[in-house]
């Protein structure tokens, strides 16, 4: 699944939202310098931000569909897995990594995080935890039980799915004896979406990602008769977290 993002990447850029402005500037302002390698940096999402932040942004990512949407955005990206990637002695003053971070083995990659990472260096990894209205979220979750029977997350709530998967996160860290204690961040944010917007975002969401276009169609239709339902649009109260630890 980890490589099937790429199957849209246009879409994938044009329907992912981008993160926190805030969040941003805590880990550029947060870090002994402007280097940053972005791993799982996908169509280049977050790269792009700190890039206009003043840093300079280097990208590794396995899917060389993904590797080529960011460059042809000015980003450079070394197509790997992070734990198989050649830093080359290269070293970075942050590593993040956006909605990506549970790909990556929860204590090799802090490990490997460390040593790229000059003294006082921060490993950032973040990701938005989407909170649609319930009759929304119901209707998709009805769906993938009809189409995907098993679908993991189907009948779970994203919030309480995301909490546990960054506590997951912070303890890896931990049990990688290579940083500070994780200091754990949260952003609440508000987006409007259509029906038109947030049918053209599902299908970029693990999972979906690799259904026939006919399942796709069937969940996506069923998603959107709620949406009409709801009056044709909502606004969806989400939030970004993080977990933030400096090397020493």
């Amino acid at each position: 699944m980890a490589e099937s993002f790429g199957v849209d990447v246009e879409r994938y850029d044009r329907a992912r939202p981008p993160y926190p402005g805030e969040l941003v500037s805590r880990i550029v302002d947060g870090s002994p310098g402007r280097d940053v390698l972005d791993v799982g940096c996908g169509t280049g999402i977050e790269a792009r931000q700190f890039r206009a932040a003043g840093c300079r942004v280097l990208g590794v990512d396995p899917d060389p569909r993904m590797a080529a949407f960011a460059r042809r955005g000015g980003i450079d990206v070394e197509v790997a897995t992070f734990e198989d990637w050649d830093s080359a002695g290269r070293t970075f003053d942050a590593v993040v990594a956006g909605q990506a971070w549970h790909w990556v083995d929860p204590v090799a990659g802090p490990a490997k995080a460390a040593r790229v990472l000059r003294p006082g260096g921060l490993l950032a990894v973040f990701a938005h935890a989407f909170s649609p209205p319930p009759a929304v979220a119901d209707a998709l979750a009805e769906a993938c039980r009809r189409v995907l029977p098993g679908f993991p997350f189907a009948a779970e709530n994203a919030q309480d799915v995301y909490d546990a998967m960054f506590a997951k996160f912070a303890e890896g860290i931990r049990e990688s004896g290579r940083f500070g204690e994780p200091e754990r961040l949260r952003f609440a944010w508000e987006k409007d979406y259509t029906r038109d917007a947030w049918l053209d975002f599902l299908p970029t969401t693990g999972g979906l990602t690799r259904l026939p276009p006919d399942a796709l169609a069937e969940v996506l239709a069923d998603v959107g008769a709620a949406i009409d339902r709801a009056g044709g649009g909502f606004t969806m109260t989400s939030a970004t977290l993080a977990v933030v630890a400096r090397r020493p």
